[in-house]
């Protein structure tokens, strides 16, 4: 069975073919620029990769490219091959608890959630609507960043605010990446051979989120109403005092809109270093002794490490923690920093089995009192896992 992955932008489309159950990448890509000037497309497959300027009036017709470029290049015989397309949407709110096979009346309840993913659920929705129109006869599944979120309790996602702020306008924790986290749990739960795992989940990238799990159901995640929220990221500030925001809206002129959009595009290891959002580049800078970042991994590390401990007594005791996504796969430098900031927790790193990137790996000592796993994720897989089932 081949299923289409799919995660559309507002001018992008990036799609992963898999084939299930062998669960082999048949091939992958990215359309950029849509109905821009100067958009463009890239399919790798085969150990190939071609890329070709061509204008991309909209999603519609990227989508007639894409498939004519899978069937041109024998990637599939016929369209008939492709039989389901999975899609990644950002929020569901609090009504969409599992995924779906979509349709035009489940699509106008997604949109009711356009205000709290107005960059993401928008898009969603037109990429769903462009394979609909391409491919009429291919189900279409929907996939929820906030789906996996949805088991908490009201004492974790509910802030401590005047309540009618969640009855009249839905303020609450949603959480994010849940996705990731949901492959993750579903990963270390069957290499394990265990499904009632405590797991403290640590998807760190250039995004980031931790999620503490309790036998596959979610306690509590970190971020909240947004992704603004939880640990700091690439260029997310995470947590801070909120009245830092008219404090600067008063210093600066600016709204509060403007405010926002440095909390999320201008802080985190960008804004504290002053040199890049890449962990890469921040540390190859702290290698070389810049002191900003050095600061800046050092607050990384450490409001991660914050979040494990607190995960590790609401869990009342991890089974295992597991760091994933682009730095936790990756950064042996920032793992070790991350763990060596929970030694009071017990948790202690081998140097030398930590001393690889982007493979599934215990990397903690045999006798740390909580095993630590790097595990890579797989958000297109899941997607295209959830497609198959629903579709069969």
């Amino acid at each position: 069975m081949k299923i289409l992955s799919v995660n559309a932008g507002s001018s992008s489309l990036k799609f992963t073919l898999i084939e299930l159950p062998s669960r082999e990448v048949l091939a992958s890509g990215l359309f950029e620029k849509i109905g821009i000037t100067g958009s463009m497309y890239t399919i790798k497959f085969n150990g190939e990769k071609i890329t070709k300027e061509c204008y991309l009036a909209d999603h519609s017709f990227a989508v007639s490219k894409l498939i004519e470029e899978l069937v041109s290049n024998g990637i599939v015989e016929s369209l008939e091959e492709i039989e389901g397309v999975g899609h990644r949407i950002l929020h569901g709110g609090s009504e969409f608890t599992e995924s779906l096979v979509l349709d035009d009346n489940i699509l106008t309840r997604i949109s009711k959630y356009n205000e709290l993913g107005p960059l993401h659920n928008p898009a969603n929705i037109m990429g769903v609507k462009a394979f609909m129109k391409v491919l009429p006869n291919v189900k279409n599944v929907g996939v929820f960043d906030t789906t996996f979120h949805q088991s908490m309790k009201e004492t974790e996602y509910l802030y401590p605010v005047p309540y009618e702020w969640y009855t009249k306008y839905g303020i609450r924790k949603y959480g994010f990446h849940g996705t990731s986290h949901r492959f993750i749990n579903r990963s270390i739960s069957e290499y394990l051979k265990r499904d009632d795992l405590k797991i403290i989940s640590c998807h760190i990238g250039n995004g980031g989120s931790l999620c503490a799990i309790d036998s596959g159901k979610v306690v509590d995640t970190t971020m909240g109403f947004t992704p603004l929220a939880g640990i700091m990221m690439g260029t997310r500030s995470g947590d801070i005092d909120p009245s830092i925001i008219p404090f600067i809206m008063k210093k600066t002129g600016h709204s509060a809109e403007e405010i926002v959009n440095e909390l999320n595009k201008k802080s985190g290891l960008l804004g504290v270093s002053g040199i890049s959002s890449d962990s890469r580049d921040v540390e190859n800078a702290a290698f070389e002794g810049n002191e900003r970042a050095i600061l800046a991994q050092e607050m990384y590390a450490q409001k991660i490490a914050n979040y494990i401990a607190m995960y590790n007594n609401l869990l009342n005791g991890a089974d295992v923690i597991t760091l994933t996504a682009g730095v936790g796969e990756n950064s042996k430098n920032m793992r070790k920093m991350i763990i060596d900031r929970i030694q009071s927790l017990g948790v202690k790193i081998d140097d030398e089995k930590n001393d690889f990137r982007g493979e599934f790996r215990l990397i903690s000592t045999d006798d740390s009192k909580i095993p630590v796993y790097v595990v890579p994720t797989n958000e297109e897989l899941m997607i295209a896992l959830d497609t198959m089932e629903l579709i069969s």
